[in-house]
């Protein structure tokens, strides 16, 4: 298994262009940030690969002379992947290769809108040697989709279930599975606070601020969705911010190589966005830059900052999913956790301080699985990817990765 891990990896190195275009043909993502995902996306497989090989189990010292205790590790059995359209591969991979690694077979069902990743990644796992059956891919239509969902998560056959998407979607996948009780995990939606205290560095911040916000037009579940700048050093902060935006932002076709923004994914994104905006206005916040649709029309959308934003706010309340960063200013330490903790999610936060006390005070109270301190973009392969409250269950990456696809078989042998 580990062998032919690596080779599926080297293959998607090798590969790495024209994997690359697809995700951007199908997405829209810009090609320099769909290389990135390919790269970042090979690099579960390699990952994995290696820890094949590291499945141990244990020998527990008996209680009792005539004794020998052990626990095993064990494949669960048929894994289904049901994947998100913001990270076509990455999100295939992150899950695929822990659970072959395991010893798992996977069935894989692409969102609807990209599919053609999860199939490319299909002809390069046959290429690699993985056998027929292994690795198997259900495409579907945005009408059969919660049919096929369905069907995966109450079938007696399938073992295991590994969602990343919305929390409405997860919350019903959960209710399919509980009936016969599967193994589940659950990577959902966020809601990510990014706390800018006045002691911290305000350049960093801005730098970290843009590519948190702004990485695939704000399209990633651990995206910042509420900027909480403390008041001394706010006016200062948006100024440098929105100069940010209007100088490193360019919205275009993702074939273009100075595009770093490309479409929103569908109408229905952009109309979300629009609404969260025009909510927000009409409470009194203040449109900084951007704030409509961009001249290139369709799916495309002014990178927006606004200011003067309430957590009375839509966009203080949801998650926007698109090119929308609201600020809201804050007096004390105290009054951002409670900002920040506000909500029934908890998958990453991201917070700039130079105070050594407040960073360690400020991490330990942040209500989310992962925490960037004086950083805005915290995924890696080596890293536990995962939230806590209604953002999700179970750990991906890491070396935690491979657990969600193993049980432990305790056996005791006796009369020796």
């Amino acid at each position: 298994r580990s062998g032919r891990l690596r080779r599926w990896y080297e293959l998607m190195v090798e590969n790495k262009d024209e994997l690359a275009r697809i995700v951007t043909a199908e997405s829209g993502k810009p090609l320099k940030e769909a290389h990135g995902e390919i790269l970042y996306s090979a690099s579960f497989l390699e990952w994995f690969a290696e820890e094949a090989r590291r499945v141990y189990g244990d020998v527990i010292p008996a209680s009792a002379k005539d004794r020998r205790i052990l626990a095993l590790k064990q494949p669960v059995g048929v894994a289904a992947v049901i994947t998100p359209w913001n990270f076509p591969s990455a999100m295939i991979t992150r899950k695929v290769g822990a659970a072959l690694a395991a010893g798992c077979t996977v069935v894989v069902k692409p969102a609807e809108d990209t599919p053609l990743s999860a199939l490319a990644l299909g002809e390069l796992a046959n290429h690699a040697g993985i056998p027929a059956g292994v690795y198997n891919v259900v495409p579907c239509s945005r009408q059969q989709a919660p049919a096929v969902g369905e069907v995966l998560c109450t079938d007696p056959l399938v073992a295991k279930i590994s969602f990343t998407g919305s929390t409405a979607t997860g919350k019903i996948l959960l209710k399919h599975a509980a009936g016969t009780v599967k193994r589940v995990s659950m990577e959902l939606g966020g809601h990510a606070p990014f706390i800018v205290f006045d002691s911290a560095d305000v350049d960093r911040a801005v730098a970290g601020a843009l590519a948190s916000k702004y990485r695939n037009s704000g399209q990633t579940c651990v995206c910042t969705n509420r900027f909480l700048v403390q008041k001394g050093i706010h006016d200062i902060f948006v100024e440098k911010f929105a100069k940010a935006i209007e100088k490193e932002l360019h919205v275009g076709n993702g074939f273009d190589a100075k595009t770093t923004q490309g479409p929103l994914i569908n109408e229905k994104a952009v109309e979300k966005v629009e609404r969260h905006i025009n909510d927000a206005v009409s409470q009194g916040a203040s449109i900084v830059t951007g704030g409509k649709r961009h001249k290139l029309g369709k799916n495309f959308f002014e990178p927006t900052l606004l200011s003067n934003v309430t957590t009375k706010m839509l966009c203080a309340q949801e998650e926007t999913f698109g090119p929308l960063a609201p600020v809201i200013k804050f007096e004390t330490e105290a009054e951002a956790i409670a900002i920040a903790n506000a909500t029934n999610v908890g998958l990453a936060g991201y917070f700039y301080s130079q105070d050594p006390a407040q960073i360690w005070r400020v991490a330990e109270q942040l209500e989310v699985g992962m925490v960037g301190v004086n950083e805005g973009i915290i995924s890696s392969v080596e890293s536990p990817f995962g939230g806590i409250k209604e953002s999700g269950l179970g750990r991906e990456g890491s070396k935690y990765g491979i657990d969600e696809y193993l049980e432990i078989k305790y056996v005791c042998f006796g009369g020796l």
